[in-house]
Formats: C-alpha cells, sequence, structure tokens
C-alpha cells in the first residue's frame, strides 16, 4: 500500500467500494499487480526504468519475460510475455488494455510451475462451459461463448502456413462490424500448457471485483456490493503471495539438491555427543 494521504490508484484495495462483477470477461483490466507482485513474490527481477511509465519483470533464469507497457493505441497491446524454451524455440504473447488481470493470471502463475508431464485439454473446458467450436477443412478452429461476445480461435492467414491463437471480446458498432474490448494473442509456439492455462480461465464463470463503473461497458455486466471488500482484499493477495514465495523457496531447494545429485549425508555425531 501506498501513501494514504496520495491520491492513486495504488492505495487500492483500502479506497474503494467493490462490487461483485459478472461476467469476468467484461470486468476490465483490474489490479495490474495480482500479476506483477506474484512474479515478483516468485523471484522475478524488477528491471523497469522508473522514470518511465511501465513494468519489466524478467523471471530467474532469464528465459521468460512479462511487460506491462500502457498503449494509447485503442487495439494496442498493454501486456507482452516472451519466453525461450530449453531446445532454443521462442514464443511470443500480447494482451490487450480491458484484458482482466484474473484471467491473463492463469497463463503468468502458470510460468511459475514446471510443465506437466501431459498436456491439460484445451477445447474440453470451453465446450463444457457451454461454448460452441467448430473446425473447418484447414485446421482452424473457433470456439463461441454463449453470450456472442468472446471467442477463441487458432487460425492460419493461409492453407499451410503456421496457426497463431487469438482471442477477443468485441461488440457490434451498428455499422456492420465489431468494436473490440480486448484481445490475446499467442504464437503457435506457446507451450500448449500456457494456453490451457489461459482457456480454462476463459472458461470460468468465477465473478471479479471491481469498482462501481470502473468496467468497459457498464451495459454488459452486473454489479452487485457484495463479496470480499478492502482488508479481506488485501488479506486474500497477500495470502496468495505467502503461497507463491512458498512454492519458489520449495522449488529452489528441489533445484539445488538435483544438482547436488541428492539429499546431504545425515550428520554424524561427534564422539564428545556421543560421550554425552
Amino acid at each position: 500500500m501506498n501513501d494514504p494521504y496520495l491520491p492513486t490508484r495504488a492505495n487500492s484495495p483500502h479506497d474503494i467500494i467493490w462490487f461483485q462483477t459478472q461476467p469476468r470477461h467484461l470486468a476490465g483490466r483490474g489490479d495490474p499487480r495480482h500479476i506483477t507482485q506474484a512474479l515478483r513474490a516468485a523471484g522475478w527481477a524488477n528491471r523497469s526504468d522508473p522514470a518511465f511509465p511501465h513494468v519489466l519483470l524478467v523471471g530467474p533464469d532469464y528465459r521468460h519475460t512479462v511487460l506491462l507497457e500502457p498503449d494509447s493505441e485503442p487495439y494496442g497491446a498493454w501486456w507482452r510475455v516472451r519466453g525461450q524454451e530449453v531446445d532454443g524455440r521462442r514464443w511470443y504473447t500480447e494482451f490487450g488494455a480491458n484484458t482482466p488481470v484474473e484471467i491473463l493470471a492463469h497463463l503468468t502463475d502458470a510460468l511459475l510451475e514446471p510443465a506437466p508431464e501431459q498436456t491439460p485439454p484445451i477445447w474440453e473446458p470451453l465446450t463444457a462451459a457451454g461454448w460452441s467450436y467448430e473446425r473447418d477443412e484447414h485446421g482452424n478452429e473457433i470456439a463461441r461463448h454463449p453470450d456472442g461476445i468472446l471467442s477463441l480461435e487458432r487460425w492460419a492467414v493461409e492453407p499451410g502456413e503456421t496457426f497463431h491463437w487469438r482471442a477477443q471480446a468485441a461488440v457490434p458498432n451498428g455499422g456492420g462490424g465489431f468494436r473490440r474490448i480486448w484481445h490475446a494473442y499467442l504464437d503457435d509456439q506457446t507451450p500448449p500448457h500456457l494456453i490451457a492455462a489461459f482457456t480454462s480461465a476463459l472458461a470460468s464463470d468465477e465473478p471479479v471485483q471491481r469498482g462501481m463503473y470502473d468496467v468497459p461497458h457498464t451495459h454488459l455486466v452486473t454489479q452487485e456490493q457484495r463479496g470480499p471488500q478492502g482488508e479481506q482484499l488485501a488479506t486474500a493477495h497477500e495470502a496468495r503471495l505467502k503461497a507463491i514465495r512458498a512454492a519458489a523457496r520449495k522449488a529452489r531447494r528441489t533445484a539445488a539438491l538435483t544438482t547436488r545429485g541428492g539429499p546431504p549425508p545425515a550428520a554424524v555425531p561427534s564422539a564428545a555427543a556421543r560421550s554425552r
């Protein structure tokens, strides 16, 4: 929490009345610290320029970076996540300004865990949540939320080209086209378990906490004053960070033992200690 006497959104969550907001994919960006402080708790380094309006975080092994850089362009990307796999493959993802941090955090949280041996399903959580699903003769796939606003597709511009993933929430603009609320782009080199983490978040209908009218389009959401408020939200956030710190410490201990080839041998009591 920052200085409470200086007016800034960074003083949240204590100085706002919070409303339970649904659907979550139309609730707006939320507090970026849900992501940035979680990565810092896991040992990511802050490489930001304090005189420039951005946050640049780098993973402990320097293979992953997360950049939050506000863009004034309506279709610009605010979040950029890059990575390099152990085999040298590089991947890139980006997310628009109004991407809810609770959705994006599923992907960034997955960066803190080892990749699973088996890739979780990507499309099944969506269809189980009532999304439609189509696949054409070229292998392009698309799933649509029941509200018709949110969609996810895996597509290639031309048959035979590399596929890309794109999610977007968009509403009709009255002229036959659509006005985008937020978007996500993931190239096909993105590890499948990260894509699965993101799509599982899209399938969730759990509400999120937002200030009244602090959403892109008030007519698209419902907001009710119930659920956790300032101190409860702060406590829950600190519990999240504490769990991430503990998991990071455990992962470092495991890595150190693996590097040494196993746990150290048990100490042998000295002769003086045995004689006591």
